[in-house]
C-alpha cells in the first residue's frame, strides 16, 4: 500500500511540473467569436509550442512548461499578429481582440 502511495505522489508530482502553466481564452473580431478560422502559438524562451486551432467558440488552449514572459501569436485570415503575455504556475485567462487596420491584422487584450 505504501508503494503504491508512493507511486502515485510521484507521478502527480511529475505531471505538476511538467505543465508549469497554462493559457487560454476566446479571440473575438467585430464583437463575434472568430470560431474555428484562427491559430494560437506561443514561444515562451527559446522553447516554441506547436499552434492550436480555435474552436467553435473561437476559444483556445495552451499548456506551457515554464513560468515567465511569453509571446502569443494569433494568426488568422492569412495574418498573424503577436502580442506579449506572461505565463503563471496557475491558469491565465486571456481573451483576444482581433481587428484589421490599415489591412494588417493586430490583436490586443479585451
Amino acid at each position: 500500500m505504501r508503494k503504491v502511495a508512493l507511486i502515485v505522489i510521484v507521478l502527480a508530482l511529475a505531471v505538476a511540473t511538467a505543465v508549469a502553466g497554462e493559457i487560454y481564452g476566446k479571440i473575438t473580431e467585430g464583437g463575434a467569436a472568430v470560431g474555428e478560422s484562427a491559430t494560437v502559438s506561443v514561444k515562451c524562451g527559446a522553447k516554441a509550442y506547436p499552434a492550436q486551432k480555435t474552436d467553435k467558440t473561437g476559444s483556445y488552449h495552451l499548456a506551457v512548461q515554464e513560468a515567465g514572459k511569453c509571446t502569443l501569436t494569433v494568426a488568422l485570415k492569412g495574418q498573424s499578429a503577436s502580442l506579449d503575455v506572461v505565463s503563471y504556475d496557475d491558469p491565465v485567462q486571456l481573451d483576444i481582440v482581433a481587428q484589421v487596420k490599415d489591412g494588417k491584422l493586430a490583436v490586443r487584450r479585451k
